[in-house]
């Protein structure tokens, strides 16, 4: 769910500019880990805005990804992520690169403060994440209801004719 106000939701429009790649971290074997893999499968399967929007599936490890990142050179890069943000699953936050304290962040290998660095050090890009808090990651589980309600809510944000199912 995004904030009541629809804050996010706002705010996710208002990031989403010219050439984005949309980029979808974790683990769909991993219940809502797969949160990111998810909403890039749902996107595959839709129409997208012709030339604004390109999609890659990482799995759980970006960082093996980084040049194919690079190659793009979006004008936006959108890192969508299950995060444990301590807030109602399902919740919705845009994560700004200021935004990211520590480098803790991410459940996977490395984590996203550090690819982030990386990825500003080699190429001009406004790069956020979005964090979709999880109800649960156990192996074997599947994307619970909550998270995708979430997802559904960010396909209609992007653009998606119809529903994102």
């Amino acid at each position: 769910m995004f904030d009541s106000d629809n804050s996010q939701l706002t705010k996710l429009k208002k990031l989403l500019k010219q050439k984005t790649l949309i980029v979808g971290i974790g683990n769909p074997l991993k219940g809502d880990d797969g949160a990111g893999p998810e909403l890039i499968r749902k996107l595959e399967e839709k129409k997208l805005p012709a030339g604004k929007y390109r999609l890659l599936d990482v799995g759980e490890a970006p960082e093996n990804y980084l040049h194919n990142i690079i190659k793009e050179k979006p004008d936006t890069l959108m890192l969508v992520d299950a995060v444990d943000m301590k807030i109602s699953p399902g919740s919705v936050k845009i994560l700004k690169y200021d935004d990211i304290l520590d480098n803790s962040l991410s459940t996977h290998n490395a984590s996203l403060k550090l690819t982030m660095d990386y990825i500003k050090s080699e190429i001009n890009t406004d790069i956020f994440i979005v964090g979709i808090q999880p109800a649960g990651v156990g192996f074997g589980d599947s994307i619970s209801a909550e998270v995708n309600e979430a997802i559904k809510k960010i396909c209609r944000i992007i653009g998606i004719k119809g529903t994102c199912t």
